[in-house]
């Protein structure tokens, strides 16, 4: 709208005497000193234009009673404004105020007040002054506290204070007795205050999106209140006292914890309403009783096979026998889970988890993690191309399955028939069922294979015994979590809050859903076992985008943080990307290369071309591992275990590595097809290097619970020693000879008779010496290369918003996926910008966790960088890393515990350099009490603690230890962001 008819209608209205006049939307930039004239306006719309300022006129509009402001450009309200003194309604929503003038409260009139969407971190202490608000919106600002002006406006009703930056509500809140709506949702408090039971007039009031882990019992007196919506908290149960909200017709505790089945909950998208109110707490409060149980008819169902066979559209019609076969189904990546429900004889519902495996090649070894117990099992074979390998998929299930019950079902597209030889594999594997034969293009055959998986799955062991109601609550609480994984240590803490205080039963339960793909615990695996994945789906096929990445093929396995930016740049894996990476690694799926920091290889998509290196063949030790079947991906995750010390981090290959270890080197060299894995070793240091190989092996090998191989041992006869492939024995049957006295053994090639203990020692390094201490030789070899691996496989990973330079980027790349003779790799970058310095004990990483899931909206927010020790490199370049890392640091972070302060290699190599910058450079130091420690003999005594030392915050209850980390993190950041 141009000036001029602006000033045209401000003339009309004048000469009209109008008492509204709409305004919005006209683009306006100023308004002109005619404005004074329309002196009869009572309501005045002046929303949605570019003003920055208002004219001093403005304040002879003395009888407006609503003036509409909102989404313009005003940073400030000129002193005239408090003429208006008639305002009843007030609209400045979405402008650019950071602070309120104290004449404000000159405005008493008024009983709506708009200020949402500003920058506004505190009222002025005049607002108490505003004695006749009835609504104030004050959501979507920088509010970090509940201020006592706005609690002493006793005539709210109605009072807006979502999304801002509230930790707590202060015990004064209780004079807001006339509320009836009330808005806290998108905050950051972790407790309610008891007073909160005064607001009796009380009908709304939400809640969601904060940290809140239990409600006060003191809530049964907000006797009015008729919704209540407390979804995405980290509630785990409820308090008898909120069944005597009588009133209460909507109750929203979706994403939470809590143990009731999500079905009972409401439907997983929020926008739809919840449950009913009394279903929800009459299932809650009726499974209370610990010795109570109930029948359980749940199960998983794995559907395998080769790419392409049919599994995909097999699992959506077993689901819905109408769903319409696709010209092109698209291939599953990954890992699928689909749910289905019949109803049994006993007219019991069934749940049965259908999980739809991908078939290419590259998904077969990962598979083996998700393959569990008390399961029923099928594999598709697509009849028109007769690649199914019965034999190895068969295999692999008896290995890792605990001999499930199998179908084999024949997907006979365009009634292409073929005959599987049943007599011998059922021979071979008495868990083999059935085989079927179906045409799903037109459903022939489909109604027996869901009957054969009805009968099969209703008769798996677990099926139908009664599981204590415990159980079931626990189960229901995991469903319901809005995590993706959390620690094994906050899964046996929501058991206990569900009343199940067993750790053995915890881990019964935990080993009972894994079985049926409730969530996964791989309780057998050293790193694993520490999380609990609550969302399978999600994990497993993040980590296939990556391995099935073209770019990451194409760079043979190779990838780089900022590859994983594109590849995890959906919503629900962005802000995850550093947890997705750490599960890969703890996957043993992944590993960063040393001295290359953010740059990865992934072994299963390597060269299947043999590395060019040459190898002296005199004096090696030589040992051999055979397999009767010999699972895929033993080779890989040897490579992510021995990571470190792969000779030029180059010398490495899809079936082979080699170590190089203190002048020592290790060949270690898979035949898939002869089931064999070779070990030469020659150096050294041969024995103690073989004993961490083997060592690293067998804690692969026995993760297999029925692995069946044999290590063989070369003969050291003269006959032997010149032949290119002397006779083996088995390490078992000379292990067994010894024990029978038998000490010699006659060669299969010379006829010698050989010294079975020279065998053995001449070879293997035995870790546990006859009087039953550890080899300290060979212990502290093993104890170097896990140390090497942690920190590959702990370190913290940049802020995801730091930016690596291209260039540099691909000059790693083109040095790593090269092999020059005398390579010259680049030594890793080092971070600038950093602010905080963390320093913790490797085993206290679930509080290192705990620190920064509360430091993260302030790394958002703030642009606040956080480092932590396992960043900086060990060995020759520390000191000069440490200090480059120093001197950007403001903040030092120690998590003080026993483990902490025990550590050799924290005080002789981070507290002194930390402790010298706090003396000379200026660093703070603040340092958190974990755990009751003798602090006080340390040079820590001399720093100010962020919390009382004597309440420890593992001596503190869930709401209390959320009150202290949030109350912490604000220290850091007033240390470490300027004000």
């Amino acid at each position: 709208m141009t000036n001029e008819e602006l000033l045209q209608i401000i003339e009309q209205a004048v000469r009209d005497k109008v008492t509204t006049l709409d305004l919005s939307n006209k683009g306006l930039i100023t308004l002109p000193q005619e404005f004074e004239q329309l002196t009869n306006l009572r309501s005045l719309d002046l929303g949605s234009n570019q003003l920055s300022s208002l004219p001093p006129e403005i304040g002879k509009l003395t009888n407006l009673q609503s003036f509409n402001l909102y989404n313009n450009q005003l940073s400030s309200l000129p002193p005239e404004f408090v003429q208006l003194t008639n305002l009843q309604s007030l609209f400045l929503h979405c402008n650019q105020l950071n602070s309120l003038p104290p004449e404000i409260v000159q405005l008493t009139n008024l009983l709506r007040l708009d200020l949402d969407n500003n920058q506004l971190s505190s009222l002025p202490p005049e607002f108490v002054q505003l004695t006749n608000l009835q609504t104030l919106f004050l959501s979507f600002n920088q509010l970090s506290s509940l201020q006592l002006e706005i609690v002493q406006l006793t005539n709210l009703q109605s009072l807006f204070l979502q999304c801002n930056q509230l930790s707590s509500l202060p015990p004064e809140i209780r004079q807001l007795t006339n509320l009836q709506s009330l808005f806290l949702h998108c905050n950051q408090l972790s407790s309610l205050p008891p007073e909160i039971r005064q607001l009796t007039n009380l009908q709304s009031l939400y809640l969601y999106n904060n940290q809140l882990s239990s409600l006060p019992p003191e809530i049964r007196q907000l006797t009015n209140l008729q919704s209540l919506y407390l979804y995405n908290n980290q509630l785990s149960s409820l308090p008898p006292e909120i069944r005597q909200l009588t009133n209460l017709k909507k109750l929203d505790i979706r994403r939470n914890p809590v143990p009731i089945p999500p079905e009972i909950l409401g439907p997983n998208d929020l926008m739809q309403a919840p449950g009913d109110v009394n279903e929800i707490l009459d299932f809650y409060f009726r499974v209370q009783d610990p010795a109570e149980t109930e029948p359980f008819y749940e199960a998983k169902f794995l559907i395998v096979g080769e790419g392409g066979a049919g599994k995909t559209s097999l699992a959506k019609k077993i689901k819905d026998e109408t769903y319409q076969l696709q010209p092109k189904e698209k291939s599953t990546e990954g890992i699928e889970v689909i749910q289905w429900h019949f109803t049994q004889p006993n007219g019991k519902d069934f749940r049965v988890n259908i999980w739809d495996f991908g078939g290419q090649e590259i998904y077969h070894q990962t598979h083996q993690f998700f393959l569990s117990k008390r399961s029923l099992y099928a594999l598709v074979a697509d009849t028109r191309k007769e690649n199914t390998d019965f034999y190895w998929w068969l295999k692999v299930i008896e290995l890792l399955s605990d001999k499930s019950p199998v179908i084999i079902i024949k997907n006979e597209k365009q009634d292409r028939q073929c005959e599987v030889d049943g007599g011998q594999l059922r021979g071979e594997f008495d868990n083999l069922k059935e085989i079927l034969a179906t045409n799903l293009a037109d459903n022939r055959g489909l109604a027996e294979i869901k009957k054969a998986i009805q009968l099969y799955i209703s008769n798996l062991n677990h099926v139908g015994t009664p599981l204590p109601k415990l159980w079931v609550r626990v189960r229901a609480a995991l469903e319901n979590y809005s995590r993706n994984y959390i620690s094994f240590e906050e899964y046996c803490t929501l058991c206990r809050l569900n009343n199940l205080t067993d750790r053995k039963d915890m881990l019964r339960l935990s080993n009972y859903l894994h079985d049926l793909g409730v969530c996964l615990h791989f309780q057998d695996d050293s790193t694993l076992k520490h999380y609990v994945i609550l969302k399978p789906e999600w994990g497993t096929t993040a980590v296939y985008k990556v391995l099935d990445n073209q770019t990451v093929k194409q760079k043979l396995g190779c990838f780089t943080k900022e590859n994983l930016k594109d590849i995890w740049q959906d919503d629900k894996y962005a802000e995850m990307r550093d947890e997705l990476l750490q599960l890969m690694m703890r996957f043993k799926l992944c590993y960063e290369i040393r001295d290359h920091r953010d740059i990865y290889i992934a072994p299963q998509l390597l060269s299947i071309e043999k590395a060019d290196y040459t190898w002296d063949n005199r004096n090696n030790l030589i040992l051999r591992y055979t397999y009767t079947f010999m699972p895929k991906g033993i080779l890989t995750r040897f490579i992510v275990e021995t990571h470190p010390w792969i000779e030029q981090q180059k010398l490495v290959w899809k079936s082979g590595i080699v170590l190089n270890k203190d002048q020592t080197r290790a060949e270690v060299i898979e035949n898939y097809n002869q089931r064999e894995i070779k070990i030469r070793v020659a150096g050294n240091r041969k024995k103690e290097l073989m004993a961490v190989i083997t060592h690293e092996l067998e804690k692969i090998h026995n993760s297999y619970e029925r692995l069946q191989y044999q290590t063989l041992v070369p003969c050291n006869c003269e006959t032997c020693k010149n032949l290119p492939i002397p006779y083996s024995y088995s390490l078992e049957k000379l292990n067994k000879r010894l024990n029978d006295r038998r000490y010699q053994i006659e060669c299969e090639n010379s006829y010698e008779m050989v010294d079975v203990r020279k065998l053995i020692d001449d070879v293997m390094f035995q870790t546990v010496r006859g009087d039953g201490e550890i080899n300290l030789q060979v212990a502290q070899l093993q104890s170097e290369l896990e140390q090497k691996r942690d920190e590959s496989l702990t370190h913290r990973f940049r802020d995801s918003n730091q930016q690596e330079k291209p260039k540099a980027i691909a000059n790693c790349l083109e040095n790593v996926l090269s092999t020059p003779p005398n390579p010259q790799i680049p030594m890793s970058e080092t971070v600038t910008r950093n602010q905080v310095f963390i320093s913790y004990s490797h085993h206290d990483q679930e509080w290192l966790t705990k620190l920064q899931k509360h430091l993260k909206p302030m790394i958002r927010n703030q642009n606040l960088l956080v480092w932590d020790d396992t960043k900086i490199q060990a060995g020759a370049k520390w000191r000069q890393e440490i200090e480059n890392a120093l001197a950007a640091a403001k903040v030092a972070v120690l998590l003080v515990s026993p483990d902490f302060l025990a550590s050799d290699f924290i005080a002789d190599n981070e507290l002194p350099p930390l402790l010298d910058a706090a003396e000379a450079q200026g660093l703070t130091i603040i340092w958190i009490p974990l755990s009751f420690s003798s602090y006080e003999e340390t040079e820590i005594e001399k720093y100010q603690s962020a919390h009382p030392p004597n309440q420890p915050l593992d001596s503190l209850n869930s709401a209390q230890e959320n009150k202290a980390w949030v109350d912490i993190c604000k220290k850091i950041k007033a240390a470490a962001v300027p004000q």
